[in-house]
């Protein structure tokens, strides 16, 4: 009788295990996936507050314009990160009140458009991702004229 059982179960590991490794594979690549997202966001972030810091240090709207860019593009570069579209935006400039005088402030806005095939080094691979990051920094007095 029990060996009669064994014979009727013949195979069934094989059928579950071509049922089950598909969808935990599919799990396990999901997991990768959004890690990814996670770290290149991280990324991004990164690369916000460089250009802001960047920016604060420059004596014009211009210079700061351009220092914010080169420090973004450098951060993203750098962490291999490739955007689909210029990822810096005109900083913009802000007034922090504070107990003393008031601060001014600059703001630079980092969105990255990234393809998916980017993001997992899977060429082929459809869709996109846009991060954002956003850092506003206080504007150096010191900087000098």
């Amino acid at each position: 009788m029990t060996t009669r059982h064994l014979k009727d179960d013949r195979g069934s590991f094989a059928i579950e295990a071509a049922i089950l490794v598909p969808v935990v594979l599919a799990f396990a690549l999901m997991a990768v996936a959004a890690g990814r997202v996670q770290s290149t966001g991280a990324i991004v972030d990164a690369a916000a507050r460089s250009g802001a810091r960047a920016a604060s240090l420059a004596r014009t709207p211009e210079g700061a314009r351009q220092a914010a860019a080169d420090a973004v593009t450098r951060a993203l570069e750098d962490r291999h990160v490739q955007c689909a579209t210029e990822p810096v935006g005109e900083p913009e400039y802000g007034i922090l009140n504070t107990d003393g005088e008031p601060l001014t402030t600059i703001t630079v806005k980092v969105s990255c458009t990234v393809a998916f095939g980017d993001l997992m080094e899977l060429d082929g691979l459809p869709g996109h991702k846009t991060l954002t990051g956003t850092f506003t920094s206080v504007v150096d007095r010191y900087r000098g004229n």
